[in-house]
């Protein structure tokens, strides 16, 4: 079967069996590897995969014969579709495709198959069953084998080294080109992935995981590809400009995350004994807030050692109180992801600020009490006024810094 994509917005023709997983295989001038590769994954899933599928062959605007060996088997085989893209980019096929597409669960692969079949069932499975959101196959998780050289290897480490420390990102393989998701996810989501090319896999996965959504790892076989068309500097500077981007989207927070989270995100389980709601947030709060004053106290102690008690206070303050602000933002109010983390960070700094005002004026007027007091009497009065000012920034948190949003102020 072979599907067109002018005009781009057209809808897709409807079909009565539908099937289970739609399997994309994105491709550019593969007129040579494009028919071995795609029977041979036709073979597998016919003869080992328990439900319904197809095959959708995305044509990245080629502009060898690749068109023509698409429909060719688009006609032999039943479970085969094409589809031809007037622009190249490997994010826009899937895009287009993902969300024209009927089926409730959406794949791709290298058309390379550069990794093991053996794996598809298993990367889709926990979709299928509605346990995971998202799959994706990871050469570098244990239990991996991967065949490759020393350059690749080195380079893929290091890319996900920077999505590490630079989003925060957690999944341990961005670009392996072996992916699953949910369609009713995939219909949220993707609208919110930008990139059009190499580094779609990226943003779609990061903007998953700050909602909260659950991403399945599954460890490949992985078989390099020698004769791979992938130009990785130009590659690399694009991903490197993607990421820039998506800090920058983070920081300003104008990507509607609160939102996607608030439909598709998991909650946190609930723990036994511990209540929902107002009580639930002051308990949490007061765990943290325990915490928090012992490692201000120790951090004080040993600060007054080498400064006046005023600098003692401001750093130990200042440093437990970005800590806190963390803490209480993920445990006690359940903000989960890093949008708006800066903002949330600033608030919190106001509060802090409050709360410097309130200890250092407990130690203004002790120093104008006694000129020289002791540091029993120094330590009891800063608990006092920490008491307090742990108190307003509980009010504050709550319903200012932390407040719920309704959607439309949330995704302003």
């Amino acid at each position: 079967m072979s599907l067109s994509t002018q005009p781009a917005n057209a809808a897709a023709p409807t079909r009565t069996d539908s099937p289970v997983l739609d399997v994309v295989v994105p491709v550019y001038n593969e007129e040579i590897d494009l028919e071995p590769c795609v029977r041979r994954l036709h073979a597998y899933l016919s003869a080992s995969f328990p439900y319904r599928f197809r095959i959708t062959i995305a044509d990245n605007a080629s502009t060898d014969s690749t068109p023509a060996v698409a429909g060719r088997l688009a006609y032999e085989l039943p479970e085969v579709a094409s589809v031809r893209l007037a622009e190249k980019g490997r994010g826009r096929a899937l895009k287009y495709v993902w969300t024209q597409s009927d089926a409730p669960v959406l794949a791709y692969m290298d058309v390379d198959l550069s990794t093991d079949l053996g794996a598809l069932l298993p990367l889709v499975a926990p979709l299928i069953s509605g346990h995971s959101d998202l799959a994706i196959g990871s050469r570098l998780a244990r239990g991996s084998r991967v065949v490759r050289g020393a350059k690749r290897e080195f380079i893929s480490r290091s890319y996900n080294l920077i999505l590490r420390s630079t989003l925060l990102a957690r999944f341990s393989d961005a670009q392996c080109g072996f992916k699953a998701i949910r369609s009713d996810v995939a219909a949220r989501l993707l609208p919110m992935v930008e990139d059009t090319g190499w580094f779609f896999d990226t943003e779609m996965l990061v903007l998953a995981e700050r909602a909260g959504l659950r991403i399945h790892e599954v460890p490949v076989d992985w078989v390099d590809d020698p004769d791979s068309r992938v130009d990785i500097v130009s590659t690399a500077v694009a991903d490197l400009k993607g990421i820039v981007r998506l800090l920058r989207a983070f920081g300003s927070g104008r990507l509607p995350l609160a939102t996607l989270r608030d439909q598709l995100g998991r909650d946190p389980l609930p723990v036994a004994g511990v209540p929902a709601g107002l009580t639930g947030q002051l308990i949490r709060f007061a765990a943290v807030g325990v915490a928090s004053t012992l490692a201000y106290l120790a951090l004080y102690a040993l600060l007054r050692q080498g400064m006046g008690p005023q600098w003692a206070n401001f750093v130990a303050l200042l440093l437990t109180a970005v800590a806190n602000t963390a803490a209480n933002r993920r445990l006690t109010f359940g903000v989960r992801g890093n949008d708006s983390v800066w903002r949330h960070q600033t608030q919190g700094l106001i509060v802090f600020g409050i709360g410097l005002a309130l200890t250092s004026g407990a130690l203004a007027v002790l120093s104008a009490l006694h000129s020289a007091p002791p540091k029993p009497v120094e330590l009891a009065v800063l608990i006092a006024a920490n008491l307090l000012a742990t108190a307003v920034r509980f009010l504050l948190l709550r319903i200012w810094v932390f407040r719920s949003r309704p959607p439309a102020e949330a995704t302003a």
